[in-house]
């Protein structure tokens, strides 16, 4: 504990985030105007295939940085794995974000440098560092090297279907984005969680 806050966003970790911030918001705008080609944002069309495809890149590299973080910082299964406390938890904590929240209640998770997340976050987290990211990046690569993967690309059924993976998780992570901004407002002020990715402290 510290008289900033309670300590909870490691350095190496709060670096991850907003440069995974930068990269998405990216990605998510490049990716919009290639799937709907009447949408234009960018006018040079070669620019927007050009950082599509290399922000993919950066994005796996800060994947890699993000495991190597929790490596180096420790914690994932601390902040990420569900245990059966975690599970026991999800009704109150549910009833809290659909009812208790809008009536002034207090949320019944606390966070702390043993746990940063409530069950419902470990949840969200986990689906889209474990399941969604490595998806998004692996079909991404791919797709952006169609020859050098052609023999891949056949055996998984197709152009058209490692189209349709990657444009669902690419849907999946838009979803993620604007719940994670809501999210992100519900902290003691609007600006509290925000603050608390520059800082590494939240306000008690």
């Amino acid at each position: 504990m510290t008289n900033n806050g309670v300590p909870l966003h490691p350095l190496l970790i709060r670096i991850w985030h907003w440069a995974n911030a930068l990269l998405i918001f990216i990605l998510v705008v490049t990716g919009a105007q290639l799937r709907f080609t009447d949408l234009v944002i960018i006018p040079d069309y070669g620019l927007v295939v050009a950082l599509h495809k290399y922000a993919g890149y950066v994005l796996t590299v800060f994947f890699l940085f993000w495991m190597a973080a929790y490596v180096i910082a420790g914690g994932f299964t601390t902040h990420y794995v569900i245990t059966l406390k975690d599970i026991r938890s999800i009704p109150g904590q549910l009833a809290y974000y659909i009812h208790g929240l809008f009536q002034g209640s207090a949320n019944p998770f606390v966070p702390s440098p043993e746990s940063r997340f409530n069950a419902l976050q470990k949840l969200a987290y986990s689906f889209i560092m474990i399941i969604a990211m490595p998806l998004i990046i692996v079909t991404g690569i791919v797709f952006g090297n169609i020859m050098d993967f052609y023999g891949i690309i056949r055996a998984t059924g197709g152009i058209r279907v490692l189209d349709a993976i990657h444009v669902i998780v690419g849907y999946i992570f838009l979803i993620y984005l604007i719940v994670h901004l809501y999210m992100a407002t519900l902290g003691k002020t609007p600006f509290s969680h925000t603050k608390a990715m520059f800082t590494g402290h939240e306000e008690e």
